[in-house]
């Protein structure tokens, strides 16, 4: 019978799946420091982002066979070398572009009509300079009719896509690989089938002079895709979104840019010192927050667990068939 470590949780559909399929399953968490000691008892190990799975617990895990990431992103996961021992590593690409979408959305109209803003000052002056407040922040904007620029058009970022374009926006994605996708835009209530779009991605210097909004929606890479060359070429006024990885905005370059006007007001979920973002983000009056939440719904963490429970089953399937 194999062995599954569930180091960082699953959602219990994904967990009756494995054990319905006749795995033996763990969700006690072991601390990092513990798995060389714990994980050589096991075939598999599922892990989010904060279990870390690097070269050297590899090599001391000679029953591991496969390397499950519950989410998109494998910057916790030494995968290549993983996958040169023979481990296989999975994700779960398309479990969670819906609510990461969402989110970006979330802080989008947030930011357009200062709801960040007025949830931190209505409970302290709401009562006393109601007016004030009013005033402040009657000055709001509609998304309609405004440039999203979308950095990484695959399947979060053409979720972000729908969105956009069924609010009106003009959508303008840039990407490395992709040179256009068809947007479905389903009309949930409606007897129509809905609208097919294709949408082409274009130049990326294009896009940092012509949006409005900029949402990232790409893994880490080693660099920052946005640092000061590329805040140089944007709008004045521009609105940043970052429900991606930190790490891909310079922060220090955002910080400057939002000093200078150049950026008018940012959202971010992901931040380059996580679990302890830098406390200039944290209380920059123009920032709307939130702590890496992007998958974090009842309906993607379901998703989830069943696309991780499905893949893990069909790889003994296909080769080790558990007792």
């Amino acid at each position: 019978m194999a062995k599954i470590l569930i180091n960082d949780g699953i959602h219990p559909k994904g967990k009756a799946m494995l054990e319905a399929a006749g795995f033996e399953i763990s969700t006690e968490k072991v601390a990092q420091d513990d798995l060389p000691n714990e994980l050589p008892k096991y075939d598999v190990i599922c892990v989010r982002s904060a279990t870390k799975v690097r070269k050297d617990l590899i090599d001391q895990c000679p029953n591991l066979k496969i390397i499950a990431r519950g989410g998109v992103g494998l910057d916790n996961i030494d995968v290549e070398y993983a996958r040169s021992k023979g481990i296989q590593v999975i994700n779960t690409p398309a479990a969670s572009s819906e609510s990461v979408a969402e989110l970006a959305f979330a802080h989008m109209f947030s930011i357009a009509r200062s709801v960040y803003k007025s949830n931190r000052q209505m409970p302290t002056k709401g009562d006393t300079e109601f007016k004030a407040l009013k005033k402040s922040y009657s000055k709001g904007m509609q998304l309609r009719g405004k440039t999203l620029g979308i950095i990484g058009f695959g399947r979060i970022g053409q979720e972000t896509a729908r969105i956009g374009l069924a609010l009106g926006m003009n959508v303008m994605p840039v990407d490395l690989y992709i040179e256009n996708a068809e947007i479905n835009i389903d009309l949930f209530q409606s007897e129509t089938v809905g609208l097919n779009v294709k949408v082409k991605t274009v130049a990326f210097d294009d896009m940092l002079a012509q949006a409005d909004f900029i949402s990232l929606h790409l893994p880490f890479t080693g660099k920052p895709v946005l640092s000061n060359a590329e805040f140089a070429k944007m709008k004045d006024g521009v609105i940043l979104i970052n429900a991606a990885r930190g790490g891909t905005v310079d922060e220090d370059a955002l910080l400057a840019a939002m000093n200078s006007g150049k950026v008018a007001a940012a959202g971010l979920d992901v931040f380059e010192n996580e679990p302890s973002p830098r406390r200039e983000l944290l209380e920059h009056p123009n920032i709307s927050l939130t702590p890496h939440i992007g998958a974090s719904t009842g309906e993607a963490q379901e998703n989830i667990g069943v696309e991780l429970a499905e893949k893990i089953t069909a790889f003994f399937k296909e080769n080790l068939q558990p007792a």
